[in-house]
């Protein structure tokens, strides 16, 4: 094995934490992947034999990619960030490790990363570094051309807004599952009452279609409720998924995903719905189907 192939093997050690951390920082798969592209070829234009600490080289380096595709994103997106919804991961409500899907959920829940659309870059990078992946701040600041205590501060704030903007919801899966099939059930069945009835007095419906088709906000049990009948009546199927650790659905429509929603359930209501629609992020089908 000569020396790209060696360093090639260790790279590939590195590379589920590098997407973990890229797709955190960015809720996106596609610029995840070219992030952690970007990092491999880095290392293999650098010497290596002064990288003393492999993971945390390759750390620091796809975080810097990762705040470059941030602020480029910001210069760039006509999109409000009211109405972003990240990439969610789909897997089978009843299979997959319960212990994974609880952490999951904590870590990368759509609610928590629809708040980490709205921290300016250096509030989510240094939020995401230290809260989610207990990356000290004398590390973290060099990132950001920041001192430690600045970088602190940065993470602070984050942390006040992620924990005032993201909804305390419902752990228990099978209470999430109840209401979410209740959910769908009635608005199958055209069934306004039990769909207000379900619905959090505040509840907020997010509906991301990227460029293609309109992105909205809706408030309201009422306005929800009478979307939700309008969905039900366009998707063949709608089933429930798990959609980033919790409890969520998919609607397909001849064959192909048309929506993914993320659920957020709090004493027995739908408190949030996060859905994404861009045909240009859905998967053709989700895996195992």
């Amino acid at each position: 094995m000569d020396h790209t192939d060696q360093l090639a093997a260790r790279f590939e050690e590195h590379r589920s934490h590098l997407r973990a951390v890229a797709y955190r920082l960015l809720g996106s798969f596609a610029e995840a992947d070219d992030a952690v592209q970007e990092t491999w070829l880095r290392l293999s234009r650098a010497d290596s034999a002064e990288v003393v600490n492999l993971g945390g080289w390759l750390t620091t380096v796809v975080s810097r990619v990762c705040l470059n595709l941030l602020r480029d994103r910001r210069h760039r997106d006509e999109q409000p960030l009211d109405t972003r919804v990240p990439d969610p991961i789909i897997s089978e409500i009843d299979g997959g490790d319960p212990a994974h899907e609880v952490v999951l959920a904590d870590s990368v829940s759509v609610a928590m990363l629809v708040v980490l659309e709205t921290l300016s870059p250096p509030e989510r990078l240094a939020f995401v570094l230290h809260d989610l992946f207990a990356m000290p701040f004398d590390e973290i600041g060099p990132i950001l051309d920041r001192t430690p205590t600045t970088t602190r501060q940065l993470a602070s704030r984050a942390r006040r807004r992620v924990r005032g903007a993201t909804p305390a919801s419902e752990r228990d899966q099978n209470r999430q599952r109840a209401v979410v099939e209740a959910f769908l059930a009635a608005a199958r069945g055209g069934d306004l009452a039990t769909l207000v009835d379900l619905l959090h007095p505040e509840v907020v419906v997010r509906s991301d279609g990227g460029a293609v088709r309109p992105s909205t906000l809706v408030r309201g049990p009422e306005a929800v409720a009478q979307g939700a009948i309008v969905f039900a009546r366009i998707a063949e199927l709608t089933r429930p998924v798990l959609v980033n650790g919790a409890v969520g659905a998919v609607a397909m429509s001849e064959g192909r995903v048309v929506a993914v929603a993320a659920f957020t359930v709090a004493d027995g209501k739908v408190l949030a719905l996060n859905i994404l629609n861009d045909p240009e992020r859905l998967p053709s089908q989700p895996a195992g189907w």
